[in-house]
């Protein structure tokens, strides 16, 4: 079998319908929509487009699923999760080359996105059954406390089109060891994993009704039905600030339980004393994994005005030498951007930036032919009224501004409304604390520069949203606490 002959059976086993009620099923009006390789512009598959009347109906079978569910125990929950993970390892060649055809990201970053993402499977599979309450007396001797973590109920679970396995497990694999019920809402330009994920997680024993996957051509026409309804508890987006604000805004009228992982601007700090060899090659892995389309990227890079000339010589060599081409061709290192109108957002940043003085000095264009790919780009002489300063640039595209001291890399990593992941390399630790207590993010990496892992929670502060993700903190994001007064005995 040819490696297309490969892809046409794996597309062709992928499903293409709704899943409600542990049915896959066309959309009420037939309606659809494609899919397309930003690659090459071509359609990879034609899916059922989620109407109003699906969206209730997923939230029909969610909240008829939860009583049964809640009661499964944490051991059964966490065997259906540890399945699901033995599963996903298994198909890590499909899951991986759907991701890079519906995404762009090289086949090698979508193989690096499976492992991680199927981290938070084993993560909350042993999480479920440790996930304690506490039993106590009070001070007072008179009573006894009994305090329990119940499942908060049904949930609404919205992912992004950047990291289409990752997002989905790190949501789904807290709800199942919870003990809630799901709907799934996959981006629209990346639904092909997401639903090969669906499939393995019939596979592994989801119950009917636990797991609903509804994607459609319009994220309202899907979000608003269940945002209205009584029933829901819960929503999880990843996404867009103006996005979650509005969802944030609607979810005030039901006072629902929210977790908001939004937009970034993250400050990637190099000091004077820094190895500057170590800060590029950590920059590299902030800035250029994804094509830097990922919330966590390094958007801007700080650089002391002693060592920026150096710092940005490496870098740019390093860019420059990088090879961008379809994600699923050998050797390729920069695939697509998600689709035009990104590439088109990235192309107003750059020349915002040459239009008040900054030097393009690796890169800077879009690149002619089929597809929608954008050099890696280097811009030097950067200020601070440049939109590549001030605005998240979902690109390949790092902008170098200088500092002068301590108290002007914190003014500058502080200077924005947002605050998801920052960065910072120096060889002297103190100072590296004292970073670490004055710059305000949710996510600090200490001369590293790709930190995200199952175990921690991962969330931002300010307009990067609020709750966390991962860790011991996020299968509390999807559990109410009880409290239970009995007398005591001895009293």
């Amino acid at each position: 079998m040819t490696n297309q002959e490969k892809i046409s059976a794996l597309l062709e086993a992928t499903p293409k319908g709704l899943l409600i009620n542990g049915e896959w099923r066309d959309a009420s009006d037939g309606g659809t929509f494609d899919v397309e390789n930003p690659a090459t512009g071509e359609v990879l598959a034609t899916l059922a487009s989620a109407t109003e009347e699906d969206s209730r109906a997923a939230m029909d079978a969610a909240a008829n699923a939860q009583e049964s569910w809640a009661r499964t125990s944490t051991r059964e929950r966490s065997d259906i999760l540890m399945r699901a993970y033995n599963l996903v390892k298994e198909h890590t060649d499909e899951l991986a080359t759907l991701m890079t055809l519906e995404m762009g990201k090289p086949l090698k970053e979508s193989q690096g996105e499976v492992v991680y993402g199927n981290q938070f499977m084993r993560w909350f599979s042993e999480e479920a059954p440790r996930h304690y309450g506490r039993y106590a007396d009070t001070p007072e001797g008179n009573l006894k406390m009994i305090v329990t973590h119940k499942p908060v109920g049904p949930c609404l679970l919205i992912t992004p089109w950047n990291f289409p396995l990752a997002m989905a497990t790190r949501k789904v694999a807290p709800a199942v060891a919870a003990g809630c019920t799901m709907i799934l809402k996959p981006a629209r330009l990346t639904p092909l994993t997401s639903q090969y994920f669906a499939k393995l997680m019939i596979e592994a024993g989801i119950p009917a009704g636990v797991l609903n996957v509804v994607c459609s051509a319009s994220a309202s026409k899907v979000s608003g039905p269940i945002m209205d309804d009584p029933r829901l508890r819960k929503v999880s987006f990843t996404g867009s600030t103006p996005v979650g604000k509005q969802l944030m805004k609607t979810a005030a009228d039901r006072v629902l339980r929210t977790s908001m992982e939004l937009g970034g601007n993250g400050p990637f700090i190099v000091f004077e004393d820094a190895d500057l060899d170590k800060a590029v090659e950590g920059a590299m892995a902030a800035k250029m994994r994804n094509m830097g389309e990922a919330c966590t990227a390094a958007n801007r890079f700080l650089v002391h005005e002693s060592v920026a000339e150096e710092f940005s010589k490496k870098f740019g060599e390093k860019l420059g030498a990088l090879k961008t081409g379809n994600g699923m061709d050998e050797g390729t290192d920069v695939g697509p951007l998600v689709e035009k109108k990104a590439r088109d957002g990235v192309v107003e940043l750059v020349e915002d930036a040459k239009e008040k003085g900054a030097t393009i000095s690796v890169g800077g264009k879009a690149v002619d032919g089929n597809g929608y790919f954008f050099e890696p780009t280097l811009i030097t002489g950067v200020t601070e009224d440049c939109r590549v300063f001030t605005e998240e640039i979902f690109g390949p595209v790092a902008p170098v501004i200088t500092f002068k001291d301590e108290d002007d890399a914190v003014r500058l990593a502080n200077s924005t409304e947002y605050g998801l992941a920052s960065y910072v390399y120096t060889n002297d630790i103190s100072r590296a604390l004292r970073i670490g207590d004055r710059i305000e993010y949710g996510l600090l990496g200490m001369n590293v520069g790709v930190i995200s892992n199952a175990a921690a929670p991962f969330g931002g502060v300010k307009e990067s949203g609020l709750g966390r993700e991962g860790g011991a903190e996020g299968i509390a994001e999807y559990t109410t606490t009880q409290y239970m007064g009995l007398p005591s005995p001895w009293a």
